[in-house]
């Protein structure tokens, strides 16, 4: 097959009234700079500014999207060299990745990976064990010139701000030497303590103990843990930090008293707390990261609901978090509450959920974030960033949140050159969902453009303090 690998329609409403509006919106809304809040591409690719070294180290071996996919195919993650720190033969994991292509039918990784692939490298035949070859000459040879460095790429997508995500005891070298080195973007880390306040994190005591050094503070305490992490956020906001993160399994808060969040602190870190006691620390733990948030002004992200390394024959061989991750049913109304009942009307406060339970949208989180003003929602992530789950987002969430308590888009991607590929969907979907209104005559056409501009720009800009 030879053509094209992307439509200029797609995503677009079949209708023929709905699409010409989408089209107009989307004409409006696709060159607006891309601003990407909340990511895990590498600070130290624009610190070193180094060609990316192949075709399989771009596009493979980080994007879990890809490798889970083959994965249940019967491909080994081996076979891939997953979880090795350089790929030895990257031609043959390429082949192996090309010849399995087919597996992304449908899928949004195929759509991004299809972008890229005509948009950046200017191929137009479908990538097939085939083309394998042809793919990956082409795009070794674009990546080893100075237009597909990282700071150039970064030039050429748009990108306004780029936030990676850090854990406190990172000491932001590459942060301060892009900073130092004169480069004008604006890429700033984003705070992600879960190593340090997640008692089921490998290591976990050991992390306190090295937080408390990096902080010069007594961290076998409770007042001087919390002092540690003081610390660590100030260090971040020097560096242009706006938000944190938070991964917790659930989306449990609590209230404890001083006393009674000390003795549970030392269990957790004595090993000796059993697991509902180290799920009430993480609930704690919400909660004091939500009271220095309304003390420092740092946005703070909820992303509960993920059972992470479901598979532990995988998790033994290739460490955590490498791709058999499972959503789970998650509960918002009663799991936030001692939160909202202490913080939840604080003008100071931003408080950004995020779902892996779509069965939430309607019934709890757009009528929490309908009411509490520190709360807002975040887009469809993860296993739902996808069109289909970005037009049940829209469906389901705007009718009791609207459109102004969500924060537009952000990639959430360790796959540097599928940013634009991702935020090009997004707007794509929104456009398509507000043309629609207007052609059931639900919106007017002038604030059908008017919230296209605000979801793929203001809103997130307005969310994350940037």
């Amino acid at each position: 097959m030879s053509g094209m690998l992307i439509d200029d329609d797609r995503l677009f409403p079949a209708e023929p009234c709905a699409r010409k509006v989408a089209r107009a919106l989307y004409a409006e809304v696709r060159n607006l700079p891309i601003v990407s809040p909340h990511g895990h591409t590498q600070a130290a690719w624009f610190a070193t500014n180094g060609p990316f070294p192949d075709p399989a180290t771009l596009f493979v071996q980080p994007d879990h999207y890809v490798f889970r996919m083959l994965y249940s195919q019967g491909v080994s993650m081996d076979a891939l060299e997953i979880g090795q720190p350089v790929v030895k033969e990257p031609r043959k994991v390429w082949r192996i990745f090309a010849s399995h292509y087919y597996l992304f039918r449908g899928t949004p990784t195929r759509i991004w990976l299809d972008f890229a692939f005509q948009e950046l490298f200017g191929l137009t035949e479908r990538l097939s064990e085939k083309t394998a070859d042809h793919y990956y000459d082409v795009i070794s040879a674009k990546l080893s010139t100075p237009e597909f460095l990282p700071r150039a790429l970064y030039q050429q997508f748009n990108i306004e701000v780029l936030a990676t995500t850090d854990s406190p005891l990172d000491p932001l070298t590459n942060h301060k030497a892009i900073r130092d080195s004169g480069w004008k973007a604006r890429i700033i880390p984003a705070f992600r303590p879960d190593s340090v306040v997640d008692p089921d994190f490998p290591h976990f005591s050991a992390l306190v103990s090295k937080l408390g050094e990096l902080s010069r503070e007594d961290t076998s305490k409770w007042s001087g843990y919390l002092h540690a992490l003081e610390e660590a956020r100030t260090r971040f906001r020097a560096l242009g930090c706006t938000s944190t993160d938070h991964g917790h399994p659930t989306a449990l808060t609590a209230d404890l008293s001083v006393t009674e969040a000390a003795a549970l602190f030392n269990k957790v870190r004595t090993g000796e707390a059993d697991d509902a006691q180290k799920e009430l620390f993480r609930a704690q733990m919400l909660t004091e990261m939500a009271r220095m948030s309304v003390e420092d002004g740092l946005v703070m992200q909820i992303h509960p609901g993920a059972v992470r390394n479901h598979n532990p024959f995988v998790a033994r061989r290739f460490g955590r978090d490498m791709g058999c991750d499972i959503p789970q049913a998650t509960d918002y109304v009663h799991a936030l509450r001692p939160m909202l009942n202490r913080f939840g009307n604080e003008k100071n406060l931003t408080v950004i959920l995020f779902t892996l339970d779509e069965t939430t949208y309607s019934r709890e989180l757009a009528p929490l974030a309908g009411h509490y003003p520190c709360l807002l929602l975040g887009p469809p992530w993860w296993f739902h960033d996808s069109p289909e789950g970005m037009m049940r987002f829209r469906e389901q969430a705007t009718e009791t949140a609207g459109f102004y308590n969500t924060v537009g888009f952000n990639d959430d991607t360790r796959a540097f050159l599928s940013i634009p590929a991702r935020h090009d969907m997004a707007r794509r979907i929104d456009c398509a969902f507000l043309g629609r209104l207007v052609a059931e005559r639900r919106l007017d056409e002038d604030e059908a453009f008017e919230v296209a501009h605000a979801l793929t720009y203001q809103l997130v800009k307005k969310a994350y303090k940037l």
